[in-house]
């Protein structure tokens, strides 16, 4: 495998760095003040300088208004945006109208396509995805109470979702519902679009995290299905094909929310050196002692993002040339190694800016208090670790090993 980067990609990071360290980072003191609402009017002619730019949605298919990168391609991107936490949505590559639009993509009718997609990569519309429920573990897909039983020509759907992140404002969201029951697990849901407008599809909160619930963009929307019709037609791909669109979208979900987390690791680490150079290492700074705790950290933290990002970037590579089933282990491994390392380098850097860092006035804190759901969404760390090692040991039967 090569990770040579082309001069185009050099050009188009290069471009999107300098953006983000003139454009967008100095609008941070704003998330803390404003509501996402508020910052919207700003974020909208940052938006447009990044479409005059040629740079708009860059994962996203030519034929729609994006730039066409393939998987490896936008990782880097994806890296580069990830140092502020408005670089995907400023550049029109946020989730989960990202993964949205993948699934609608491969799997939407033209009819679909035409009504929704490009109204998505164009951001006339937004939308949001309701899988995780209240009641179930999240860590495991196949357990889902929510159903969507045929009436006439229609779906009636009922069930309680949430964590259904940017439902508030959303257009329509893409619903996980038991179609089939009396299939075998992995057959028994669909995908089906349901807009927000329709009877029966209630957003009850927009659902307090950490101490911040959010608004449009940036909230998580529990939601109550009750008896909400929408037509058959609204189905994405086969019915019963859910979960198995949902691995799909998973996959190159999972390297966009790496690469991010990389790219937080960076800043992070970034500001942490910065910090240590200035106060810890000045010749008046800290004892002897302190110094080389720090020294030691920075040390490992390098060597941790460096061993994160080179993983990701491979885990990528595999999705991109040899298919989702073929990179399986490498999806689960990235999931909570990438997600460990971004932690610990963001608690690092905490330590590091002392009281400081428990401020609002770097992005340090906004970072620990946002991110640490990394461990948890897409399914819990601990579920990531015994099922790949499940699998791994069964590959080992019968094997004989010298």
């Amino acid at each position: 495998m090569d990770f040579e980067i082309s001069d185009k990609l050099k050009t188009i990071t290069g471009m999107i760095d300098e953006f983000v360290n003139k454009e967008l980072i100095p609008l941070e003191p704003e998330i803390h003040r404003k509501t996402f609402g508020e910052l919207l009017p700003v974020l909208e002619q940052k938006r447009s300088i990044v479409k005059q730019m040629e740079l708009w949605a860059p994962n996203h298919p030519r034929e729609y208004g994006g730039m066409g990168l393939d998987l490896v391609e936008f990782a880097f991107v994806s890296e580069a945006l990830g140092r502020t936490p408005l670089g995907h949505f400023v550049f029109g590559c946020q989730a989960p109208d990202a993964g949205n639009i993948e699934i609608l993509h491969r799997h939407g009718t033209p009819e679909q396509k035409d009504k929704y997609l490009r109204q998505l990569v164009e951001v006339k519309i937004r939308s949001c995805f309701s899988m995780t429920e209240v009641e179930m573990p999240g860590s495991n897909p196949v357990m889902m109470d929510a159903t969507a039983v045929k009436d006439g020509d229609d779906y009636v759907i009922n069930g309680h979702k949430w964590y259904s992140t940017a439902a508030d404002g959303a257009a329509f969201s893409i619903v996980m519902a038991v179609t089939n029951p009396e299939a075998p697990p992995y057959l028994q849901a669909s995908m089906i679009i349901v807009p927000t407008e329709t009877k029966g599809f209630n957003l009850v909160r927009n659902i307090p995290v950490m101490g911040h619930s959010g608004d449009d963009w940036a909230s998580h929307g529990e939601i109550l299905f009750q008896s909400c019709r929408v037509p058959q037609k609204n189905l994405l791909g086969p019915e019963g094909h859910g979960f198995v669109i949902a691995q799909e979208r998973l996959g190159p979900g999972r390297i966009h929310h790496c690469m991010r987390w990389i790219g937080v690791c960076n800043r992070a680490f970034d500001l942490m050196c910065s910090r240590a150079s200035k106060r810890i290492m000045a010749p008046d700074g800290k004892t002897l002692a302190t110094r080389q705790i720090i020294q030691s950290w920075v040390a490992e933290c390098a060597a941790d993002i460096q061993a994160a990002r080179l993983m990701t970037l491979n885990a990528a590579w595999k999705i991109e040339k040899l298919g989702v089933k073929a990179a399986r282990y490498d999806i689960s491994f990235i999931k909570f190694f990438v997600a460990n390392v971004m932690q610990n380098v963001v608690d690092k850097a905490l330590q590091v800016h002392g009281g400081l860092g428990m401020t609002d006035d770097t992005i340090i804190a906004y970072f620990y208090r946002h991110e640490r759901a990394a461990r948890i969404y897409d399914g819990a760390d601990e579920v990531h670790k015994m099922s790949v090692a499940k699998r791994i040991l069964e590959d080992y039967r019968g094997r004989t090993v010298r």
